[in-house]
């Protein structure tokens, strides 16, 4: 796609093939300088003529479609039959009270999914991206959709490219195109113009929307926004709004598949026995289709879904903005977390405690003027490389507030603290930092000399240093000098710093390896707190169940330290394994693998290690959660089963292959996503045991009623009432729980174990089994009163099994919990659906057209007591249960802390 040309004395553009023209004329073409970009000005009058920066929304399924939704689906079609039966029968009332509620149920279902929808996509536009623009000779982070043609941007590895880009300058840049292209392997840039045909994966010197830039840096002008882009021609990526179904919406969906059947069989085996025992055929007909309505859940998908999205929310909260909603589900069951140290469990703040120079030590904060002359040159070095190797710029002298690496932006604040000005040098060339080589260098033209100023980690910089600095001159940099600052980078790095090593070197020309010839010039020590929260949230970790591992590319000594700091483990129980010293591949004995999988620090260790730990652990049959922040971490984010970026200082690559962002970049938010995880799958299931309890009473009242040969105790739309109405909103309310505070008081859900194990279909037959037992005993009573009418009974056991379907609620509630202070006693949303469904009942008895097609009549003070007091049975047993269940959990919730301890 060709880019647009800014018209004469307009705003309009015209078609333009900016990869075939050269820079010149491009720079002309949009009226810009790189050295100052556009102005404050001419960037809103763009703006308002060209638009925001972004593709058209995903086509979203309009109101009335997702309300025509409800319909199609095997519940609906029942009703469908029960309705033309009531018709064909010449039942209108009937007819028209069934439309009614199939109208109901369809409106339940429009509301709890659009209120999902929404949710989702107001979480994800939570997820803005920002780009690092030049105007006005100033560098500012704006958010991407505010990018207009002409803007001058700034590239960096981990940057997602936000517009169509001209290159401007480069140095080394990569960027994987294969979002466009298909190839997988990183495209190399460069600012030569290509031929006018040359296809999208040869225009070498354009930048694509949608990409991500995976090595080096570069500037470059905006050419095309929003769906004038390579990324926004191509409809169908711009179009497609396929609906996520979860692994939980999916096994919902396969558990209402197989209730289906189990309708398929009540349906005649009801009809049959009632038929068999002189009841009306049509009747039973009616029942039967009513009770197989009654056995299928058709909303359990739906209000999956809307758990999620609450949980979402919840998370978003807590600055953990989830991306995917299937990672919610998974949060519950994460055994492991691979933590990194810088921003996570640290603060990400980080000072320069230590210029430490051959012939001086300094703290920022001591003036230049209070060394010797003969220790001048050591600074001017180190002045030269901390001022120019750099991509930071403080924008607040004072604070030391500034855009780019927190590191870098320290450095520079330093710099100026020590009263070492930033030298005028014109930079030629940067060599971006590298993970293999651990080192970054950028190449400047000082009057008649090209300068390399060179930083990194000590032990590469020592390593490639061949001579040190002391005072004016250079002196051989020997084994023996080696190892004494390799002694000092120990003790520096033991109290928990980071060390960075500075080095330089004189260059012919800006084409000559950087790293060759060092003179070593010092050590830069930086401390970054640890979070106050970190210690307390290890312990939460630790009590549920779960192993935090730390893997940083910082040395061992400064891991073990923060390690320790941060309470990860005692330091007798630290164990540190560097990079150099283990292989994933070349593992051949059962001791070398568990000696890996023992350690909980992992120091030096590049992104190839890091993927095949977590492919060790996930091999191991742990559920594996990784933190990561840069573009080498995005494969190791992608391979995790829940991976978490950093939204403060992580790169958008990273941010793009993670399923979790933390906005804030603290590890108490994950361990706060993990409990938000277990709280969902406990809600989900605590929604499905309440719903089939109560759908399992309905079933066994008319099945056993019927069988026993008593009249019919619930009439069909009594079934449909209390199935499609009044146990729809306490069942959503359990979806909206809190959850117990004691959830990471135990260990990981086994991510294989079913939805509904032998636990909650046992606790579902005992609870139908209650309430089914208390309806008919008390319908036996209403039967016996020869001088009520017939509608008495069906009224008594109707109303005795709703409100025994309300209480039913409060049995939801976990073994451990409290009687009256619980999960849900404390939701509103319970309190609010209880008030709701009471009305709903009361107002269906003392309503005479609704009583009227209900079948219901009007109990007397004394026949309510009883129907009240019969109603809480159900809920007593149910207590005295629970209370004897926690008795004997308590006595084996020890050993199981203990056995899932690590």
């Amino acid at each position: 796609m060709d880019g647009r040309r800014l018209q004469q004395g307009t705003n309009e553009f015209e078609r333009i093939p900016f990869h075939a023209t050269d820079l010149p004329e491009v720079l002309s073409e949009f009226r810009v300088q790189p050295s100052s970009g556009l102005s404050e000005a001419e960037a809103e009058q763009r703006l308002r003529a060209f638009g925001p920066n972004v593709l058209e929304a995903q086509r979203r399924r309009p109101d009335w479609a997702i309300f025509l939704g409800q319909f199609r689906n095997t519940l609906t079609l029942l009703l469908v039959a029960a309705t033309a039966l009531s018709y064909g029968l010449g039942d209108i009332a009937e007819g028209t009270a069934i439309l009614a509620v199939i109208l109901v149920n369809a409106t339940i279902g429009f509301v709890a999914e659009r209120k999902a929808i929404d949710s989702i996509e107001a979480l994800r536009r939570l997820g803005a991206v920002t780009a690092r623009v030049r105007r006005g000779g100033a560098t500012r982070l704006l958010p991407a959709e505010q990018l207009v043609p002409g803007d001058l941007v700034m590239l960096e590895a981990g940057d997602v490219v936000s517009a169509d880009l001209r290159l401007v300058t480069t140095s080394g840049l990569e960027c994987d195109e294969s979002l466009l292209t298909g190839e997988s392997v990183p495209v190399t840039k460069s600012i030569e113009a290509t031929s006018p045909d040359a296809q999208i994966s040869d225009r070498s010197c354009l930048a694509f929307k949608g990409t991500s830039v995976t090595g080096g840096v570069a500037e470059a002008i905006v050419v095309a926004t929003g769906t004038e882009t390579e990324l926004g021609s191509i409809a169908e990526l711009v179009e497609r709004a396929d609906a996520e179904r979860t692994p939980l919406e999916q096994r919902l969906s396969q558990m209402s598949g197989q209730l289906l059947w189990v309708a398929l069989v009540i349906m005649p085996v009801i009809f049959g026995i009632g038929v068999f025992g002189g009841k009306d055929v049509f009747l039973m007909l009616k029942t039967g289709i009513a009770l197989a309505i009654a056995a299928i859940p058709e909303g359990l998908p739906i209000v999956a879904t809307l758990a999620l999205a609450q949980g979402m929310w919840r998370l978003a909260r807590r600055h953990a903005l989830v991306r995917r909603l299937s990672a919610v589900e998974t949060l519950g069951s994460v055994t492991v977390i691979f933590a990194d140290k810088t921003g996570t469990l640290t603060e990400n703040r980080m000072t320069v405690t230590d210029l430490v120079l051959p012939s001086i030590q300094l703290e920022p904060g001591e003036k230049k003027e209070t060394v010797q002359y003969s220790e001048a040159a050591e600074l001017d070095s180190a002045a030269r490389i901390l001022n120019l190797c750099t991509n930071a710029e403080l924008t607040d002298q004072e604070t030391g507030a500034g855009i780019g690496d927190p590191m870098e932006v320290a450095l520079l604040h330093a710099a100026r603290r020590l009263h070492m000005e930033a030298p005028q040098s014109a930079r030629i060339r940067e060599e971006a930092f590298d993970p293999r080589t651990r080192m970054m260098a950028t190449f400047h033209q000082h009057k008649d000399q090209m300068q390399v100023s060179v930083k990194g980690a000590p032990e590469a910089v020592l390593l490639k240093a061949e001579k040190i600095r002391i005072g004016n001159e250079e002196k051989p940099f020997t084994k023996e000098v080696r190892q004494s600052w390799e002694a000092r980078v120990h003790s520096l790095a033991s109290t928990g710093k980071r060390i960075i090593a500075l080095a330089e070197r004189r260059a012919s020309s800006a084409d000559e390896q950087p790293y060759q010839g060092l003179v070593f010039i010092g050590l830069v020590a930086l401390w970054d707190p640890p979070r106050d929260d970190a210690r307390p949230v290890m312990e939460l970790a630790r009590h549920a169940g779960i192993k935090v591992i730390m893997a940083t590319g910082d040395n061992a000594d400064t891991a073990a330290s923060i390690a320790q700091s941060v309470g990860l483990a005692n330091a007798a129980d630290i164990q540190v394994l560097e990079g150099k010293e283990f292989s994933i591949e070349e593992i051949n004995s059962d001791l070398e693998k568990k000696r890996i999988l023992d350690a909980n620090v992992f120091a030096r260790v590049d992104p190839k290690q890091k993927l095949d730990l977590i492919a060790l652990y996930q091999q191991a049959g742990e559920i594996v959660a990784m933190t990561g922040d840069g573009v080498n971490d995005a494969p190791a984010l992608k391979k995790a089963d829940i991976g978490v970026a950093m939204g403060l200082r992580g790169t958008e690559v990273a941010r793009e292959a993670a399923d979790v962002v933390l906005k804030d970049d603290a590890f108490g938010s994950i361990i706060a996503a993990i409990r938000q995880g277990r709280v969902i799958f406990s809600n989900i299931r605590k929604f499905i045991v309440y719903l089939m309890s109560c759908n399992v009473a309905e079933v066994c009242v008319v099945a056993i009623g019927t069988a026993s040969g008593l009249p019919l105790p619930l009439m069909p739309l009594q079934i449909l009432f209390l199935n499609l109405v009044t146990d729809v909103f306490p069942a959503l309310a359990l979806g909206l729980c809190e959850g117990e505070a004691n959830v990471l008081d135990r260990p990981p859900r086994d991510p294989a174990e079913p939805l509904m194990g032998q636990q909650q279909w046992t606790a579902v037959g005992l609870y139908g089994a209650l309430i089914s037992f208390s309806v008919l005993g008390v319908f036996y009573w209403a039967v016996l009163q020869t001088d009520m009418p017939p509608e008495f009974a069906v009224t008594v056991a109707f109303l005795t099994l709703a409100f025994a379907q309300l209480w039913h609620v409060f049995n939801m509630r976990a073994k451990r919990s409290t009687l009256l202070t619980n999960q849900v006693t404390l939701n509103p949303y319970v309190w609010g659906a209880l008030v709701l469904c009471t009305i709903l009942i009361i107002g269906a008895v003392y309503t005479p057209p609704v009583a009227a097609v209900l079948n219901l009549t009007s109990p007397s003070v004394d026949t309510w007591v009883l129907i009240i007091g019969v109603s809480f049975t159900p809920l007593l047993i149910g207590q005295i249960y629970k209370l004897l269940s926690a008795l004997r959990v308590s006595r084996d919730y020890e050993s199981i802390i203990h056995n899932a301890s690590r």
